[in-house]
């Protein structure tokens, strides 16, 4: 069975939304978009992204995360082709009520049926790792059914003060065991966690 990986970038006080700029996630009148940026300065942070992207085998998207990037990967400038051709020809599976196939983005594919039923059988087709991005919503459903294999967290010395998260507040305990951990120049901690064993 394959594992599925979790990466995000959080603020300390545990905000995902929007980190990449400031058009991408507004909802909630959420202001600061492109808070991360700024620590992806670091040569260890940019590695640490670029290896989970390059280690998945294919990619779990919720909707808004899908469309973000369907409208920009596909014609990303050279430069960022290192990241831009894996997730263009990488399998991407999309979690949405609301979109119909075909996805038009090269490789993508809708989920049917429930979300927790159709990624328990991603998880039992192939061998290399199914990651997430973003997909904030899309993360809370997989925790929440035990989904999670690794979370890999990209921490960032800011607080955000609001916005949407990654973790629920249902009250259920859940432990995690530190896999690896490493501080960038920028003071963003990388740290990969698993289900306690």
């Amino acid at each position: 069975m394959r594992k599925l990986v979790v990466n995000e970038f959080l603020s300390l006080d545990g905000v995902a939304q929007a980190p990449g700029g400031a058009e991408e996630d507004p909802t909630g009148g959420f202001d600061h978009g492109g808070w991360h940026m700024r620590y992806m300065e670091d040569e260890a942070a940019r590695e640490w992204v670029l290896r989970g992207i390059l280690d998945a085998g294919g990619y779990l998207l919720g909707r808004r995360t899908f469309e973000i990037f369907a409208g920009y990967w596909p014609n990303a400038p050279e430069e960022e082709q290192v990241i831009a051709e894996p997730l263009n020809t990488k399998p991407k599976h999309v979690a949405s009520t609301t979109l119909s196939e075909p996805l038009g983005w090269q490789g993508s594919t809708l989920l049917e049926g429930d979300v927790g039923e159709a990624v328990a059988a991603l998880k039992r087709e192939g061998e290399r790792e199914l990651h997430v991005i973003g997909s904030t919503q899309l993360v809370q459903t997989l925790i929440e059914h035990g989904l999670v294999d690794e979370l890999r967290l990209m921490v960032d010395p800011v607080l955000l003060g609001g916005g949407k998260r990654i973790f629920r507040d249902d009250g259920v305990l859940r432990d995690l065991e530190l896999v690896d951990s490493a501080v960038t120049s920028t003071g963003a901690i990388l740290a990969s966690y698993a289900p306690a064993a």
